[in-house]
């Protein structure tokens, strides 16, 4: 069963955004969990005046800064669409409730969690041990939806490097 099969129990409402909106400003609180139906969102964060890319989600992916929504402090994260979106939405409120009350839903934000961390801890990794072409590379041949769907700056913001190293690491192939 997928995300979308598992939260249809839920009842949720249905939102839709615009391309390039911001639904989460890092220091804000989290006040969603999205699950998204359609399109593409990002996850960032700003580094003195500098966006730095942390991930991207598609159909079928929950987005929302965990953290902030579990703790009830402010985000560290921006979340943006790239693209139009159509996107479930969760209160915190009901998050909580369901997390506590609900046996299935505890299981999968377990999984959730823990999916999450491995990602960030490949990704650190890949930053210490492996140079930018090496991570575009490996990119290219993981996640070659993000090379389709992704504009180029915030690439190059998810590797490391500027939209200029991603240009040349592009032309080396």
């Amino acid at each position: 069963m997928g995300l979308l099969d598992f939260i249809a129990s839920y009842n949720l409402q249905e939102i839709s955004f615009a391309a390039k909106t911001i639904i989460l400003q890092e220091g804000n609180k989290a006040k969603y969990i999205y699950f998204v139906k359609k399109g593409c969102l990002r996850m960032w964060l700003n580094n003195r005046d500098t966006d730095i890319t942390t991930q991207f989600f598609f159909e079928g992916s929950a987005i929302a800064s965990l953290e902030s929504l579990l703790k009830d402090e402010a985000s560290d994260y921006t979340i943006e669409t790239i693209e139009a979106c159509s996107l479930f939405v969760m209160s915190r409120q009901d998050f909580l409730f369901f997390k506590e009350t609900d046996e299935s839903f505890k299981i999968w934000l377990d999984g959730i969690i823990l999916e999450r961390f491995f990602y960030y801890s490949k990704h650190l990794v890949s930053y210490l041990r492996t140079k930018p072409y090496e991570r575009y590379i490996e990119l290219l041949h993981k996640h070659p939806e993000i090379l389709q769907r992704i504009p180029q700056h915030y690439i190059a913001s998810y590797l490391g490097i500027t939209p200029v190293s991603l240009s040349r690491i592009r032309s080396r192939k």
